[in-house]
């Protein structure tokens, strides 16, 4: 069965980013736009800071590639930081698997490295995951 035309446009790529409780799912499509759309919104009305859209541009700014993908992320979970650092990374795994020659400079940036940080658990006995109660001596 040949394939048509419509499903050639279609085809993307695609990238995981998660950090602390956020997921984002990036689907890149070369030969774009420069559509860059998060859950359905555009990037910048999403992330409204500047600290928050560059951290989800970067990877395109770092490869030379803003512009050239049409890009849509669907994000979940976490804070709106949290959110912008899973979509960066998931940008760079995409960019990544697109052309294996960015992963060298990505991951001297340190786009492709993911942060393992958690919030600790609470501890029985305890407030939080550390404070405990306020000691009295009588």
């Amino acid at each position: 069965m040949p394939i048509a035309l419509s499903d050639v446009a279609r085809r993307y790529i695609e990238g995981i980013g998660r950090r602390k409780t956020a997921i984002a799912r990036v689907r890149i499509t070369h030969n774009g736009s420069g559509v860059f759309l998060v859950n359905n919104l555009p990037w910048d009305k999403y992330f409204p800071t500047i600290d928050m859209q560059k951290a989800a541009r970067d990877p395109f700014d770092i490869t030379g590639n803003w512009g050239k993908f049409d890009v849509s992320v669907k994000v979940n979970g976490g804070g709106p930081h949290s959110q912008a650092g899973a979509v960066k990374l998931g940008v760079a795994r995409a960019l990544v698997k697109h052309d294996e020659s960015y992963r060298k400079i990505l991951r001297d940036t340190g786009m492709m490295t993911r942060d393992p940080r958690h919030k600790e658990r609470k501890k029985p006995g305890l407030k939080r995951a550390r404070k405990a109660p306020q000691w009295q001596k009588r």
